[in-house]
């Protein structure tokens, strides 16, 4: 065990105080950063814990949600208005992990768990340019069977591991976080970051910076919505891929489409692209399914990985086809 100082902070602004300091990282369900301190890939001098943020769910002005970082996973899954209205997200958390886990893991947390790459953990020999920088990346010669497809780079072919990140990115939430400049929010899209020659730059948040809040937007027709999660087994897998989508139509067109994608690269990937391609289109098998090859149309495979881009238009296609069915299980 490396040594480390333990801080509680009371609330957002002594942890932001607190975590200024380089070597601080800031600690609240701990169910991932536990995981990395124990095999050692995250050696922080000192721990800030976060627990006492705010852990409340509450209706903004425009009929949206403020979420608080610290609310458990479990807690927001079983909330009647995101029950009701984010069908999506509430599918993708439960389809995240063990119920032990959604219980101690926070939505702040969540947003900022690192890699489950096999080479990230390896710390005995394997060479991680996310873990190390520069020493090189054996994934892309290893084995990839669940890397990424889209976004990756020469540096780093990881993917994100949160099913409920997914279904965040197609929400178009906002994240809230302080720091030592002062508050600001961040699109979800521009909070993680693809790789390019620096994987070990997770996120968009500045030194010291904390997570306070995810803000949902209105989503009308956010309750025709559903995640879907293909692994390879049924329970306690990471993603092969998966798919968050809300759907609007228009008699037999498509009028309105939210779409992202997970497992697929280094962060969750809002399908812009399908997206365009569907809007004002037909509602039909085929149209999904050509809406996620032009998604996939820059995909890069690797040796293991090759499946991904077909996999991901079944999927897809699936989802869209019960949601215009008036299926969302």
């Amino acid at each position: 065990m490396t040594p480390f100082t333990y801080l509680r902070a009371a609330d957002a602004p002594e942890a932001a105080r607190l975590g200024t300091d380089a070597g601080t990282a800031y600690l609240g369900g701990g169910t991932n950063l536990v995981d990395l301190l124990r095999e050692t890939v995250a050696r922080p001098e000192r721990l800030v814990d976060v627990s006492a943020l705010p852990a409340s769910i509450e209706e903004t002005d425009g009929g949206g949600l403020l979420i608080g970082a610290a609310v458990r996973n479990t807690a927001l899954a079983e909330h009647r208005a995101v029950r009701a209205r984010y069908p999506m997200l509430a599918r993708a958390i439960l389809a995240g992990a063990s119920a032990q886990i959604r219980n101690m893991a926070t939505v702040g947390g969540n947003l900022l768990q690192r890699t489950r790459c096999t080479y990230f953990y390896d710390t005995d020999g394997a060479r991680c340019n996310k873990r190390v920088p520069g020493s090189g990346c054996d994934a892309r010669e290893g084995f990839n069977r669940i890397h990424a497809v889209l976004g990756a780079s020469e540096a780093c072919v990881a993917t994100h591991p949160s099913d409920m990140c997914v279904a965040l990115a197609a929400l178009d939430a906002a994240v809230h976080v302080t720091g030592p400049d002062g508050d600001r929010s961040i699109a979800f899209g521009d909070l993680h970051r693809l790789p390019g020659d620096a994987p070990e730059r997770d996120t968009s948040l500045a030194p010291g910076e904390l997570i306070v809040a995810v803000e949902l937007p209105p989503l009308a027709f956010g309750r025709t919505s559903t995640y879907r999660k293909v692994r390879d087994r049924a329970s306690y897998a990471f993603a092969l891929v998966s798919v968050a989508a809300a759907l609007e139509l228009d008699g037999d067109r498509v009028a309105d489409v939210r779409i992202a994608f997970g497992g697929v690269a280094h962060k969750p990937w809002r399908a812009a692209k399908a997206e365009a391609a569907l809007r004002g289109g037909p509602a039909t098998h085929q149209a999904f399914l050509d809406a996620a090859a032009v998604e996939f149309e820059d995909a890069r495979p690797l040796r293991d990985n090759a499946f991904k881009p077909a996999l991901a238009g079944r999927a897809l296609a699936a989802v869209l086809q019960a949601l215009a069915s008036g299926e969302t299980a």
